[in-house]
């Protein structure tokens, strides 16, 4: 027993001295830290400054979720370029070295299973928490209710507050919940409010709810985010957050000119 612990233990210090095993530990530090870095700095930053807790919300997953799976993507890569650059073999026998592969190493099948396995895990987790708050803020009774219907290749608006007011371009309070009741009367669009980190499918016969509260005063984007015909590119209008002053004067000079209208 003594003899076969020696053994092993021999197996193991020879194992991790090989040149390429360590040279694939250092690239794996290395691609880890770079994955992480361009992932949560420069990918984020190219998202824009968000417009609501929700968009916020959203990039702070996707740097939790990157950084989860930069050891996944340091240690694949690295074993790649490892494989690359060494000598290489030819023959129909492996190379003497091969007695130390990893796939031979049931202690590394094991601890690369249970580390995949707690990463997914806690990604799920995660995210469905998120997605249990934004469930949640459907719920608000304070919120602005608007009727969202998309057809090609437009957006139009209603207001549930009495005023029978409807616009094609949307205004909401800043600081203030708003719930979007969202339903096509053609085709499948998506309603996406893109700084808001909003986008839900818009379905002929069916009405989707989603949720939101804009925090930053400003002009934001509105777009179709699924394939609906010729014109999908087209597909898009403005969200317009204003304080919660302009929000009422707008709404009453639009009731005041739609009932000029009728």
């Amino acid at each position: 027993m003594t003899d076969n612990s020696t053994q092993e233990s021999t197996r193991s210090s020879k194992w991790w001295n090989k040149k390429d095993v360590k040279q694939t530990a250092v690239l794996a530090i290395l691609f880890t830290g770079l994955t992480g870095y361009v992932g949560t700095a420069f990918h984020t930053h190219l998202m824009g400054s968000p417009a609501s807790e929700t968009m916020a919300e959203v990039i702070r997953l996707i740097r939790t979720f990157t950084w989860a799976a930069s050891p996944v993507v340091g240690i694949v890569g690295a074993m790649a370029v490892t494989a690359l650059l060494n000598n290489r073999h030819y023959g129909d026998n492996p190379p003497p070295e091969a007695d130390h592969a990893i796939r031979n190493s049931p202690r590394a099948t094991s601890l690369w299973i249970v580390v995949s396995a707690a990463l997914c895990l806690f990604s799920v987790v995660a995210g469905l928490i998120v997605i249990q708050r934004d469930a949640e803020s459907v719920l608000d009774v304070n919120a602005i209710q608007i009727n969202v219907t998309g057809q090609q290749w437009a957006w139009s608006y209603d207001y549930q507050d009495g005023t029978g007011v409807r616009s094609e371009v949307l205004y909401l309070p800043v600081n203030k919940p708003v719930v979007f009741h969202i339903t096509s009367v053609d085709v499948k669009h998506s309603f996406w409010v893109v700084q808001m980190g909003i986008k839900m499918d818009a379905n002929p016969g069916y009405v989707t709810e989603t949720a939101v509260t804009p925090n930053k005063i400003g002009v934001f984007d509105i777009r179709c985010a699924e394939l609906c015909g010729l014109l999908h590119a087209y597909m898009q209008n403005k969200v317009h957050v204003v304080s919660q002053a302009e929000y009422a004067t707008w709404i009453k000079d639009r009731a005041a000119f739609e009932g000029a209208s009728a």
